[in-house]
């Protein structure tokens, strides 16, 4: 099982993210728990990619069109740090 950590800021972003969003990420958290990020690659919906430049440590998760998760993955302690959600900028 993995460990999930939250960015101390997330609950304020939660606050602004729509009620879908959330349920989604309750779902990306959940798979993400029990079978570790690997298992997004089979999920094409999630668009799971490593990101690039000053994020190039980080991943990001699509929640929706517009939303998406960023995190780092730590695999010394089997643990995921979900940063932000946050509105993609296009």
């Amino acid at each position: 099982m993995w460990h999930i950590f939250e960015h101390k800021d997330f609950a304020k972003q939660c606050k602004k993210a729509p009620q879908q969003v959330l349920k989604k990420y309750e779902l990306w958290k959940n798979l993400v728990f029990r079978h570790g990020p690997d298992i997004l690659k089979e999920f094409p919906g999630y668009n799971d990619e490593k990101l690039k430049g000053k994020r190039k440590d980080q991943r990001s998760s699509r929640l929706s069109l517009k939303y998406r998760v960023v995190y780092s993955i730590n695999d010394e302690k089997v643990s995921v740090y979900v940063l932000e959600i946050t509105p993609h900028k296009y």
